[in-house]
């Protein structure tokens, strides 16, 4: 890219502190940095047109952890460690709420149900029996029981009887949500780069020489912020895992309203919701977990097919509908669902691995990544 001296001056000169990944986490790092920084120079730079892995492609569910997925994590994670996860979710939802407001994100409260397919008896059954040791467990988090039984009020089918109802989670429109967190940015007067990508960066006792597809400039702080795509530049435990999502035409009469978990929720299988007389459903990773771990974006059969199966014969069975638009986006996974959050070397630091919840807990991490410097 042929620069001007203008050009280099005011947007790659002394530049302080260089934000690669432009989602949830880096604009609330670049925020907090700015906060804790007014007169530093903070360069905020993205790979693509728009925020590129999950943030403007994810569900929109405010959730912290359907009861199932409680109930997993205490197989591979303490007693402790779990409490702290959902606490770590919570309040990452209330910064998010907090910094940008209810209204802004379209934040809606109207409950997120775990619904068990009729194969999943031993599940349902176990995770009913478990709603009371969890709500105690949970509690001192949300200071009241955060899980209940109901009925199967949509007229779902091939279901079991009860839906356990998570009546604190809650529902945003993601592209709302990063509009208003964008716009919020570029207000505190940090800088921000579109379709640049970071290929590599060499560090320097007091700063780093980061190389782009269309310049080099030199910077004193570098935080990475990609996510899924963290392994291109630091070597940390973080695998891509590709999501995939369809959303309907609008319904008439669609009565469908809040959040749902299927066949082990958010984080495994299987998603959906309503959104402006929509059903958005998305999951089936399960199918082929090999394929989905890539940071391509793109969409499978085998996937596709399923998800619109399940809508035939559990979501909608009663119900016409057209499928509209189909999409995908990379979160970052590992074997433990903490996220990584560490200096990587001198001048160098990532907040990553957000294990397919960073509506939750990316407004947290972006604000501990910046308090780390």
């Amino acid at each position: 890219m042929n620069l001007s001296y203008w050009e280099y001056k005011t947007w790659l000169s002394n530049i302080d502190y260089t934000i690669i990944g432009s989602g949830i986490v880096g604009l609330n790092c670049a925020l907090q940095l700015k906060k804790r920084f007014p007169k530093a120079k903070v360069l905020v730079l993205e790979n693509g047109i728009l925020p590129q892995g999950a943030s403007t492609k994810n569900a929109g569910f405010a959730c912290f952890g359907s009861i199932s997925e409680i109930i997993a994590d205490h197989k591979t994670h303490s007693q402790e460690e779990v409490f702290q996860l959902v606490k770590k979710r919570w309040e990452g939802l209330q910064i998010l709420r907090n910094n940008l407001g209810d209204e802004a994100i379209d934040y809606q409260n109207n409950g997120g149900h775990e619904v068990f397919v009729d194969s999943q008896e031993e599940l349902y059954h176990q995770s009913i029996e478990k709603i009371d040791s969890i709500n105690s467990l949970l509690k001192p988090i949300f200071n009241q029981e955060a899980f209940k039984k109901s009925r199967n009020i949509f007229n779902f089918k091939n279901i079991q009887d009860q839906y356990i109802t998570s009546v604190l989670e809650a529902q945003i429109d993601t592209g709302k949500m990063m509009d208003a967190l964008l716009q919020k940015v570029l207000k505190s007067g940090a800088n921000l780069l579109n379709s640049i990508t970071v290929e590599s960066y060499i560090e320097q006792e007091n700063s780093c020489t980061v190389k782009t597809n269309a310049f080099e400039f030199k910077t004193k702080k570098i935080l990475v912020a990609t996510n899924g795509f963290a392994s291109q530049l630091i070597e940390e435990n973080v695998k891509p895992a590709r999501a995939q999502i369809l959303i309907t035409k609008p319904i008439k009469n669609l009565a469908i309203k809040g959040t749902f978990h299927l066949e082990e929720g958010y984080y495994y299988y299987y998603y959906f919701r309503n959104i402006n007389d929509r059903i958005l459903f998305g999951g089936g990773r399960n199918l082929d977990f090999k394929t989905e771990e890539t940071t391509k974006f793109g969409e499978t059969a085998i996937v596709q097919n399923e998800l619109e199966r399940i809508l035939k014969t559990v979501i909608l069975p009663d119900t016409h509908f057209d499928v509209e638009h189909r999409w995908s986006g990379i979160m970052g996974m590992g074997t433990q669902k903490r996220p990584i959050l560490k200096q990587v070397s001198n001048n160098v630091y990532c907040g990553v691995r957000l294990g397919g919840l960073g509506v939750a807990i990316g407004s947290l991490i972006g604000k501990e990544l910046a308090d780390l410097v």
